[in-house]
């Protein structure tokens, strides 16, 4: 069973992703990727919050939408804090929304099940791992009952 947790840290611009949905988004995920006993905590931000985390951790401090860590030592689970951390960008997710013509709700899972697959070991670097990381998120979201999403996406 997927525990794990869900906190908003833009207080003018709460998530259109309910805390019920982005648990949702995050176990579907976990399940695809057979990893559902992983503790996994969803964290939404703005962007200026995820542009420093990408600075800090990645090396690029542009904007980006969503960043996972994974908090496991060795892939052993540990024993007091989550396995993991989902960070989502709320304004970049509202704005490619806005720009692909869905739900910004949509668009947020999406960065939900995406940033868990990178957790369970999907990667979206080159070609090839990019089709299989567009086709799981696909599998996902269908299963989640999100209509299928056509359009390109930088995710």
């Amino acid at each position: 069973m997927t525990e794990g947790s869900v906190a908003w840290t833009v207080p003018d611009a709460p998530g259109d992703l309910g805390e019920v949905e982005a648990l949702a988004a995050l176990a579907a995920a976990l399940a695809h990727g057979e990893a559902p006993e992983l503790r996994v905590d969803v964290i939404f931000v703005d962007d200026a919050a995820l542009a420093r985390l990408h600075g800090q951790f990645l090396g690029d401090p542009t904007r980006t939408d969503v960043i996972t860590f994974d908090l496991r030592e060795d892939g052993a689970p540990d024993e007091h804090g989550p396995d993991g951390e989902i960070y989502v960008s709320v304004e970049r997710a509202r704005e490619v929304a806005a720009g692909r013509g869905v739900e910004p709700a949509r668009e947020q899972a999406l960065y939900v099940v995406h940033g868990a697959l990178h957790l369970v070991g999907f990667d979206d670097h080159d070609a090839r791992d990019r089709a299989l990381m567009r086709a799981a998120e696909a599998a996902v979201m269908g299963r989640l009952g999100y209509a299928e999403d056509l359009g390109e996406h930088e995710v």
